[in-house]
């Protein structure tokens, strides 16, 4: 028997520590694993050239700051037992676990109605049935049940103790805690640094909620702060934004060629290099009707990553297909589409002299041109009074949410969503 009570060195945390067997045997699960295989910044890099950690780093960071978090509580009198500590543990573990190749790329090219958090509920539940046979010692379970069942339920708001599924997702969760500190030090982006060691240290529950002590509402105001500056900063850069729009075309320009071979069209009839995970979602209509514990679709899934999809756009740069080879090309060279704001979505005419530019330049059809060039909306909002509030507890006992409790933070910008409208383009 493998010890798998493993301690892993961090390069944010310091030395991580996997509690139990049932922790390391999720870990060790394939698509688990897969994530190793993911870019947590999908194409930030490309302005960040240190932004490489993975989706992997990501998830293992979180479940530390969650065993953090629940020490706290629990020296605080609040209970936990070691199984809804294993639960909770698990969930953030798996919170990450359905995104795809550079994030919401796919979302937007290669499958119908689908979004990484419908796959993360399905892969935790194949987990669940895989890992329901395997024999552990010293693991916590007093119930009858497979393996992840509470953490399932602490992940869909289904537990009885509501603030452990705030830990996991709300506005002061780990998950934020932990990407905020990760993609600060691997940007080099000092401003998104967040206290989150004395943000854990100030947590509590009132009426089973999360709370913060009122000491740590400075700590509260910097994470706000600190989350607003790497949106704009890093998250909404405007040239990674650039570089996910121009992949979304290649990714829907490939799509599109695909579609023409299935129909037969004389034409275009020679078949894209890609991995066979990736021609699976080129060359077939996927939806959200296709997905299920044990389909073909969600297999298929969990093999893609970000080396499918590079590797395939290397490929396409000798593809015969002149839209699908230019963009490749450019991409592949860093000769991104150049990002201007504007002030409103572009008229009939101004696409159409767009097209024809482009058309004219490259020599392709006009309906071929509309691959060129982009239109996106940019925005992000720092603070939700919607959503599960940041709440501040003071020693009388009274709850006040931070955007009453905060004299240095406005209420009206923290509520407010900026937007920014850019037009991207093709480099001719």
């Amino acid at each position: 028997m493998a010890n798998k009570r493993k301690i892993i060195n961090d390069p944010v945390f310091g030395f991580l520590t996997i509690p139990n067997e049932l922790v390391y045997d999720v870990l060790q699960h394939p698509y688990v694993q897969r994530l190793n295989r993911i870019r947590q910044l999908g194409l930030s890099y490309l302005v960040y050239p240190g932004a490489q950690h993975s989706r992997f780093c990501h998830s293992i960071g979180a479940m530390h700051l969650m065993q953090e978090a629940i020490a706290a509580l629990r020296s605080k009198g609040v209970v936990i037992t070691d199984e809804e500590a294993t639960a909770a543990e698990i969930a953030i573990l798996l919170h990450d676990i359905g995104h795809g190749p550079f994030s919401h790329v796919l979302e937007h090219t290669l499958v119908d109605g689908v979004t990484h958090e419908d796959i993360s509920l399905l892969m935790m539940e194949r987990i669940n049935e895989d890992l329901s046979n395997v024999q552990r010692d010293n693991v916590p379970c007093t119930r009858e049940a497979k393996p992840l069942d509470m953490a399932i339920a602490i992940f869909k708001n289904e537990y009885p103790k509501h603030f452990l599924h705030q830990l996991i997702s709300s506005q002061l969760d780990v998950d934020r805690m932990d990407y905020l500190c990760r993609d600060s030090f691997f940007t080099g982006v000092q401003e998104g640094r967040v206290a989150s060691e004395r943000l854990l240290k100030m947590l509590d529950v009132r009426d089973d909620r999360l709370v913060v002590q009122v000491k740590g509402i400075y700590s509260v105001e910097k994470f706000l702060v600190a989350r607003r500056l790497m949106y704009w900063q890093v998250y909404l850069h405007k040239t990674s934004v650039a570089a996910e729009q121009q992949l979304i075309k290649i990714l829907s320009r490939a799509k599109e060629l695909a579609r023409d071979v299935r129909k037969g069209d004389v034409l275009r009839t020679k078949e894209l290099f890609c991995s066979p995970a990736l021609r699976y979602f080129l060359y077939n209509q996927v939806s959200f009707a296709d997905f299920g514990v044990y389909s073909e679709a969600l297999e298929q899934y969990a093999l893609l990553d970000d080396t499918d999809v590079l590797s395939a756009i290397k490929a396409w740069i000798g593809s015969g297909d002149r839209v699908l080879s230019v963009l490749s090309r450019s991409f592949v060279d860093r000769q991104l589409f150049r990002g201007e704001l504007i002030e409103a979505p572009l008229t009939e005419a101004q696409q159409k002299a767009l097209n024809s530019e482009y058309a004219g330049a490259l020599g392709i059809t006009e309906e071929e041109a509309a691959y060129c060039w982009s239109e996106h909306v940019s925005t992000s909002n720092t603070y939700s009074e919607k959503a599960d509030t940041i709440d501040i507890l003071y020693s009388d006992g009274t709850v006040r949410d931070i955007a009453e409790a905060s004299e240095i933070l406005d209420l009206a910008a923290l509520t407010r969503k900026p937007i920014k409208r850019y037009l991207f383009k093709y480099r001719i």
